[in-house]
C-alpha cells in the first residue's frame, strides 16, 4: 500500500477517530485545546489507491526557549496500523513533514501493548521477596508483534525514552492497570475483585455512601478535594482552569467525552474522579479524596459505580491508568498498584515513548535542559 500524508481538518480527524473501536483520549482533536500552551496540527494518512484515510495523528508543537524550533509530540499516537509490514512508509513521511514544520525532535508513544500480567500473578510476585519489579514476573500474555515494532523503530533510528521503561520516566505512563470488560458479565467482573474490595464496596453501601455525577459547576468542589490530595501525596496540582478547559474542550467535541463523579456521605463529598471516554475505551483519569471519611470507603464505591457505568456504555476496557513497575512495599508508589490489583484486571506494559532527533545538537540541548528542571 502506498501512502500520502497531509494536514487534515479537525472534522476529518474526529470523523476518523469515531470510525474506530477506540483511540487514546490524547489523540482526539479536542486534546489540542486542553494543551493550549502547545501549537497543534492534525495529520492524516491516505491510501493512494482508494484515497481513503487510513491513519491520523494529533501533533503538539512546543517551541524551544528563544529559537523558532519545536519539539513535536504525538502523545499515545499516532493512530496508525502499527503492525503494518511497511512501518517506515508510515513514519518517514511524518518525520519529513515535521522537519519541514521546524521540528528539531519528535516524540511519540506507540499505543502498542507488549506484555500483560493477570492479578493472581502480580499477587504471587508481591509475596515473593526475590521479585522487585513487574518485569521480574513471567508475563501471562506476550505480543510478539510488539517486539518486531520495537526492532523496526530502532533500525529506523528511533531511540527509546531515557528510563528504558521504569514507569514514570516517560511523559505518559509505560505501565497501566486495566479491567477488561469485553465478553464478561458484571457479576464476573465483581467476582474477580479481591475480598478486601468486595468488602469495602459492601461497607460503603451499608454506610449509605452515594455516588453522583457532577457537571462543570462542580469543578470547584473537585478542585478542593484534588488540592487536599496534592498536599497529602506531595505532588503539584494542576490549576482549576486546566480542568475547566478540559471539560469545555472535550465535551464540546463529544458531550460524553468527560465525566465527573463524587462519592458523598451524609451530604459531604469525600472523594471525586474524572472519567474519559473514547469509543470502547474508558479511563479513570484523575482521582481525589479528603482526609476524612475514609472508614466508609468512598473510593471503592466510586470506582465500582464508574466501572458499572463504563460497562453500561458498552466499554471493552476500564483503564485505571498509570502504575509504577515497582513491587517493593517500601516504594511510595506501591500503594497505587496494590489498590488497582484489587480490581482483578491486569497490568499492561506499553512500548513506551520513542524519540527521533532531527537535529542531534538541539535534541541533546533539550535533554540537558529537561534533566536540570
Amino acid at each position: 500500500m502506498s501512502l500520502t500524508l497531509r494536514t487534515i481538518s479537525r472534522e476529518q480527524h474526529l470523523a476518523y477517530i469515531q470510525s474506530l473501536p477506540s483511540a487514546s483520549h490524547m489523540q482526539v482533536p479536542a486534546w489540542a485545546d486542553v494543551k493550549a500552551e502547545w501549537r497543534s496540527e492534525n495529520l492524516g494518512w491516505f491510501d493512494d489507491r482508494t484515497g481513503e484515510m487510513v491513519g491520523a495523528g494529533l501533533v503538539l508543537y512546543r517551541q524551544l526557549p528563544k529559537i523558532k524550533r519545536y519539539l513535536a509530540y504525538l502523545p499515545e499516537g499516532p493512530v496508525i496500523n502499527w503492525f503494518a509490514p511497511n512501518l517506515q512508509e508510515w513514519l518517514e513521511p511524518m518525520l519529513a513533514h515535521l522537519k519541514q514544520q521546524g521540528a528539531f525532535s519528535v516524540k511519540m508513544g506507540p499505543p502498542v501493548i507488549i506484555r500483560r500480567w493477570e492479578a493472581p500473578s502480580i499477587k504471587q510476585g508481591i509475596q515473593n521477596p526475590d521479585v522487585k519489579r513487574l518485569r521480574d514476573i513471567e508475563a501471562d500474555h506476550i505480543e510478539p508483534r510488539a517486539f518486531e515494532v520495537a526492532d523496526k523503530l530502532r533500525r529506523m533510528g528511533w531511540q527509546q525514552g531515557e528510563d528504558g521503561g521504569a514507569g514514570f520516566g516517560d511523559v505518559q505512563p509505560r505501565y497501566v492497570y486495566q479491567v477488561p470488560l469485553a465478553n464478561r458479565s458484571l457479576e464476573e467482573v465483581h467476582k474477580n475483585f479481591n475480598q478486601l474490595w468486595r468488602r469495602n464496596i459492601k461497607k460503603a453501601e451499608k454506610a449509605g455512601v452515594e455516588v453522583v455525577q457532577g457537571g462543570y459547576q462542580d469543578l470547584e468542589e473537585w478542585q478542593r478535594l484534588y488540592e487536599i490530595t496534592a498536599v497529602r501525596d506531595h505532588f503539584r496540582p494542576r490549576p482549576l482552569s486546566y480542568f475547566q478547559r478540559m471539560w469545555t474542550a472535550l465535551n464540546t467535541e463529544d458531550p460524553n467525552r468527560m465525566r465527573l463523579y463524587f462519592a458523598r456521605h451524609n451530604g459531604v463529598n469525600l472523594s471525586a474522579a474524572t472519567m474519559l471516554i473514547v469509543g470502547g475505551h474508558v479511563w479513570y483519569s484523575y482521582g481525589a479524596s479528603d482526609n476524612i471519611g475514609r472508614e466508609v470507603r468512598p473510593s471503592n464505591a466510586m470506582q465500582w459505580r464508574m466501572l458499572r457505568d463504563a460497562y453500561a456504555l458498552g466499554a471493552t476496557v476500564y483503564d485505571l491508568r498509570g502504575i509504577s513497575d515497582s513491587l517493593d512495599e517500601t516504594d511510595h508508589l506501591f500503594g497505587l498498584i496494590q489498590f488497582k490489583v484489587g480490581t482483578g484486571g491486569q497490568a499492561a506494559e506499553y512500548l513506551g515513548e520513542w524519540d527521533f532527533p532531527l537535529n542531534k545538537l538541539l535534541h541533546k540541548a533539550l535533554d540537558i535542559y529537561m534533566s536540570r528542571r
